[in-house]
């Protein structure tokens, strides 16, 4: 497996978003299946972290694509997005994964979970992979630390609006930006999902 080079994430972040299904995440002896992203446009999208401008917290969002931007949800969990896209402010949330490596150190990660409840939410994930803060602004697209390697895309990709962002505008809310794997189990809110 390869990783991605910088220049695959310097796209369109709805391509990007979508591409990055099946793609794979590795930390250390952890390696996870993408099945589940969403795509958030920049400023622009008013349920993107950077719509009310640059802070210290997004910061690595307006930096160059193929960073991750990690952020602390809920003051508990560790949300991993990966800067894409052609408008600086961009990024692709990663919302479920599916193991494909170290399922031993997922289990203990995450309290000892079996299937799909393991990885199937974007704090699951970041607790799989051993994330915090730290990994903001990491490069994706070097060896070592966080990587994200080449993969196979899903045969089939179901649709849907994302989801925890009711506050956004109602265009925003109504805009389908969620991507998953049609058959994977490893997915979050399956039932608001449409092929």
């Amino acid at each position: 497996m390869s990783l991605l080079p910088q220049d695959w994430y310097a796209r369109d972040v709805v391509q990007v978003a979508r591409e990055l299904l099946g793609m794979r995440l590795r930390r250390g002896a952890v390696t996870l299946r993408i099945t589940e992203v969403e795509a958030y446009l920049g400023p622009h999208d008013s349920a993107c972290h950077t719509a009310k401008g640059r802070t210290t917290r997004n910061r690595a969002m307006w930096g160059p694509p193929g960073h991750a931007y990690v952020y602390v949800c809920y003051g508990l969990h560790q949300m991993l997005n990966v800067v894409a896209g052609v408008v600086p402010g961009s990024a692709v949330l990663i919302r479920a994964c599916e193991p494909v490596a170290g399922l031993g150190l997922v289990r203990r990660r995450r309290g000892g979970l079996n299937g799909p409840a393991l990885l199937a939410g974007p704090g699951r994930v970041g607790a799989a992979l051993g994330l915090d803060t730290g990994f903001c602004g990491h490069a994706l697209f070097m060896p070592g630390g966080l990587e994200l390697l080449e993969g196979r895309p899903p045969a089939r990709v179901a649709v849907g609006r994302r989801v925890g962002i009711d506050n956004a505008r109602p265009r925003d809310v109504r805009a389908r930006l969620r991507f998953a794997d049609a058959d994977s189990a490893w997915v979050s809110h399956r039932g608001k999902l449409r092929p």
